[in-house]
């Protein structure tokens, strides 16, 4: 099974999905960049979170908060202290440091030194704002999304008028030095996350924590990931964040072993009593208040003692390791190939059965034969004719079952091929990818039709 993330790893780049970040200057390890195929993938997959939370859920609004925050917001949240770091070990001859937890051995893997004693080493990354680089000048890029949205709660409370429970989402990059990122863009340094944070009265926080588990976990099932690879892990005391009192994985069982996708937490409510003490900002709720007009947040102050800060239960996901579990789940092979010329069974077909969702390219359109000018017309017509309300393809190039062969490894759903047939009948004939059933439509009804088998 190990062998099977190589090859997903060579579909990712000789496809166009996933190309190592800088790579005519060497690379940059645990960078990547998204290809024109990954770039539609990882859209699909946040524009499938953010329908899910914003139309199918209720009580759930959007922000995106900047990247650069003021640094009293990670001190408030707990990463600049020991709280958000990782045990490290140096080795004394080649200098290179290693999680403790990483060494079986109490020698360097690379070169057999001695190692040093555990030393905390933060994971935060530090830049600069303003012409000087000094410690008033210091800055962090943000580790996590989430605290955007819990520094914007009185203001997205106030302004959409809303009321507890209510639901705050947002997707966008987060940064982390990892010491060790490994398997691929499972765990690197610069990755997206897709957060959500619901804010409710702490005797509902059980409530909610046990439904968001079930929804998250159903989120994955229902976009193709398949059941036997999905569980639901009950993360131990010791190994809780230092902000939540309960926690649970959903995890997917990639090709080295089980790895999480996301996690739901039970924050209580240490986001917005930490941030109220350290800004000074009384970020209570108080129910009548909350649901008057803003002009009265200035009364607040005297009604403290009738609010209370809201338990937070939020779902964080990485859309990274979301992109990489879909595909892994996707990719199959077959042996001998399913379309029987004697090119093919001499081969192994890979097929990428992603979900229609996901599919980066939705249609492909394709003439019979590229050498006949009136079926490229007419093919080029009919792509014309689909762009504007779907994600297309056209492809002329090679035999037709090379070019169905090409299609089916990049996850194309549906295929349309235009014969010489469809020069008398004005029709063409609809491929699935999955079953290879084939059937023909009139170009007149075309849009409908494809719009109700991607529905």
């Amino acid at each position: 099974m190990v062998d099977k993330i190589s090859k997903v790893i060579s579909l990712a780049k000789r496809r166009g999905f996933i190309f190592p970040s800088s790579e005519i200057y060497g690379g940059l390890g645990s960078f990547y960049d998204f290809g024109p195929l990954g770039v539609e993938m990882k859209n699909n997959i946040k524009k499938a979170w953010w329908n899910e939370m914003t139309k199918n859920q209720e009580n759930i609004v959007g922000l995106d908060s900047a990247i650069l925050m003021s640094p009293k917001i990670w001190q408030a949240s707990g990463h600049l202290t020991a709280g958000f770091a990782d045990e490290l070990v140096e080795c004394k001859k080649c200098h290179k440091r290693f999680k403790e937890d990483d060494i079986k051995k109490k020698i360097c893997p690379e070169c057999g030194g001695k190692l040093t004693k555990p030393k905390k080493f933060n994971l935060m990354m530090k830049t600069f704002i303003g012409p000087l680089e000094n410690k008033n000048s210091q800055i962090y890029l943000r580790a996590e999304t989430c605290q955007g949205i819990f520094v914007n709660f009185l203001n997205i409370l106030n302004s959409q008028r809303l009321k507890v429970p209510f639901g705050v989402c947002q997707a966008g990059k987060a940064f982390r030095n990892e010491i060790t990122p490994k398997n691929f863009i499972f765990r690197t340094r610069e990755f997206e996350q897709m957060e959500m944070e619901w804010f409710c009265h702490p005797k509902e926080a059980e409530k909610y924590f046990n439904y968001w588990k079930k929804e998250r976990f159903k989120w994955y099932f229902d976009l193709g990931i398949k059941k036997e690879n999905l569980r639901i892990r009950q993360v131990p005391q010791k190994e809780l964040p230092h902000y939540a009192k309960k926690a649970v994985d959903i995890e997917y069982k990639f090709p080295w072993g089980w790895g999480e996708l996301e996690a739901i937490h039970n924050r209580g409510d240490w986001d917005l009593s930490n941030h109220s003490r350290f800004s000074g900002e009384d970020l209570r709720y108080v129910d009548e208040l909350r649901s008057s007009s803003p002009s009265l947040r200035s009364v607040v102050d005297e009604t403290t003692k009738e609010g209370y800060f809201p338990y937070v239960i939020e779902t964080s996901g990485g859309i990274d390791r979301s992109f990489l579990a879909f595909l892994s789940d996707a990719y199959s092979e077959i042996k001998g190939g399913r379309t029987k010329t004697t090119e093919s069974t001499k081969e192994i077909e890979i097929l990428l059965k992603l979900h229609k969702k996901l599919a980066p390219i939705k249609v492909a359109v394709l003439p019979l034969v590229r050498n006949k000018l009136e079926l490229v017309k007419k093919a080029k017509e009919v792509y014309q004719l689909l762009k504007p309300h779907f994600v297309c393809q056209y492809d002329e190039m090679g035999s037709i079952g090379r070019r169905y062969r090409r299609l089916d490894e990049i996850g194309v759903p549906l295929t349309l091929t235009i014969d010489f047939e469809s020069l008398k009948q004005d029709d063409l004939t609809i491929r699935e990818r999955d079953t290879m059933k084939q059937k023909r439509v009139k170009i007149s009804d075309l849009i409908e039709v494809l719009k109700e088998k991607l529905r």
